[in-house]
């Protein structure tokens, strides 16, 4: 079960602390534990904070990414199969196409790798900037499912393909952003 809620919290900022409203998202665990995940802007204003989320991350891993250098340092350290696996369920796609279509790797490969096994700089680079990217999806629409069915629906403004479709390449993720920041500006898309 999933719900959003509401909380304010106290954030220091350089020598004061303010307090900011903040969407805490509640996720039911596998383990039957639910665990709160911070789904907004969560660094001083910088998109990408919730980006853990998705990726099945500890909302610890959030709080530490300060610029994008620490994404490149997490990218070179390598993110986990599970990780992987964890955001091919929430794009709505199978792990198949996610490994064949997205990072072109074999199936069979992947499947060979331990859960916890940390994937190659390459790889976990092209899956932090999609997890980037379906996090601002969720900032623009602020539904799980309207995420997913966008990310899985044809649309106009990319010739008719589906944006996952285009998340291959970092030119498709790119256009895949600008189309949501047209949306969240409120410009037809």
């Amino acid at each position: 079960m999933d719900k959003t809620t509401k909380k304010t919290i106290k954030m220091p900022f350089a020598k004061r602390r303010e307090e900011l409203p903040v969407v805490l998202h509640k996720a039911q665990m596998k383990n039957g534990r639910s665990h709160i995940v911070n789904t907004k802007n969560l660094n001083g204003g910088k998109r990408g904070a919730g980006f853990t989320y998705w990726l099945g991350m500890p909302l610890t891993t959030a709080k530490t990414m300060l610029s994008d250098f620490d994404f490149v340092k997490l990218s070179a350290v390598g993110i986990t199969k599970s990780s992987l696996n964890t955001l091919a369920s929430h794009i709505g796609i199978s792990r198949k196409n996610m490994a064949e279509d997205i990072f072109d790797v074999s199936v069979k490969t992947l499947e060979r790798k331990d859960s916890n096994t940390r994937l190659d700089k390459k790889t976990s680079s092209h899956a932090l900037e999609i997890a980037k990217v379906v996090q601002h999806a969720y900032e623009v629409f602020r539904d799980e499912e309207k995420v997913k069915l966008w990310i899985n629906r044809e649309n106009k403004a990319l010739n008719n393909m589906k944006p996952v479709q285009i998340f291959d390449t970092l030119s498709g993720l790119n256009m895949v952003n600008d189309i949501l920041g047209r949306i969240e500006e409120g410009v037809y898309s």
